[in-house]
């Protein structure tokens, strides 16, 4: 595969311009349009660098268990410092926002939203009516946020994370936007762009309940406990919409049982997870999925500590 091959596999994934994807390599535009039009090629230093991302958003890389434990570790130590992540979020409204801001926006972006963060903000908390963007789309923000006041609410009071939950989550979520909000489907689905099977729906019923109980009982550190679920939970696919957002709801509120941070996972970075999240549920292989989830429980801690965000708006 040629440099220009694998440049333009990047930039799709990343969803970057040239002059951004420059920048990332740490080089003008001019030196990178010289190597995407094949008039130069890049010193073996930057090579690696080139080939490195490339197995990176292809799913290919391989993350050395030292790397990810130290991450994790990172995160642990960053747990520590707050008595209660969940109380601290909800005894400052400026923080408060800011994760119902990040995650309504992103969360539902990843899923199709045409809803800008302003936008987002505006419908949110100051309950804007948008003319120019559908009812439907202003509808699923504001379900999101009662939803995610619903799930800091239910972490707070120390409820397990159960069934009822989950239909609780769906039905708030899809609140009219779907007459089956709250329902389990009761048809076959494809998840698209994936050859991926999902459950029968007439297992739903049956499987549900079986992965909570799983979960409960399993012993294993918070990321890679929240990356099986959440690999589990999209294969099987249990509503007729709303999956993907349900999901992150629940990996959420896993974190937060556990005194991380909710995971920020950004919209631009879509392709990525949805590609380390296929590689989980084909290959068995949770590791970059894993360490995705690090760096995106790292930027909660960061909203958390005010240490990368604007001043917030106070309810």
């Amino acid at each position: 595969m040629t440099t220009r091959q694998k440049l333009e596999i990047i930039q799709k994934t990343l969803g970057l311009t040239q002059t951004k994807l420059a920048e990332r390599f740490g080089v003008s535009f001019v030196a990178f349009n010289s190597w995407w039009n094949g008039k130069a090629t890049p010193r073996p230093k930057m090579q690696l660098a080139i080939d490195e991302l490339f197995l990176t958003v292809t799913g290919q890389k391989v993350i050395p268990a030292d790397q990810l434990t130290a991450k994790i570790q990172a995160l642990r130590q960053k747990s520590l410092k707050h008595k209660s992540v969940i109380n601290e979020i909800l005894a400052n409204p400026d923080v408060c926002d800011q994760f119902i801001l990040k995650l309504t926006y992103h969360s539902n972006r990843i899923e199709g939203s045409t809803l800008s963060e302003p936008d987002t903000a505006a419908i949110l908390f100051d309950n804007a009516a948008l003319p120019d963007k559908s009812l439907s789309e202003q509808l699923e923000a504001k379900n999101h946020q009662t939803a995610l006041n619903y799930l800091f609410n239910h972490v707070a009071k120390k409820e397990k994370i159960d069934e009822n939950l989950v239909l609780k989550l769906h039905g708030i979520l899809m609140n009219g936007v779907r007459p089956d909000a709250g329902l389990y489907r009761r048809h076959g689905v494809r998840i698209t762009g994936v050859s991926l099977p999902t459950a029968n729906y007439l297992k739903i019923p049956d499987l549900m309940p079986k992965i909570l109980a799983q979960t409960a009982k399993t012993k294993k550190d918070i990321i890679s406990l929240s990356a099986h679920f959440h690999s589990q939970f999209e294969q099987i696919h249990p509503f007729s919409d709303g999956n993907g957002r349900i999901g992150r709801l629940l990996m959420n509120t896993m974190l937060l049982q556990a005194n991380f941070t909710p995971a920020i996972i950004r919209q631009e970075q879509k392709q990525l997870y949805y590609t380390y999240l296929y590689k989980a549920q084909i290959q068995g292989d949770h590791s970059q999925l894993e360490d995705f989830f690090c760096d995106a429980v790292m930027a909660g801690f960061k909203i958390l500590e005010r240490t990368d965000v604007k001043p917030g708006r106070v309810r």
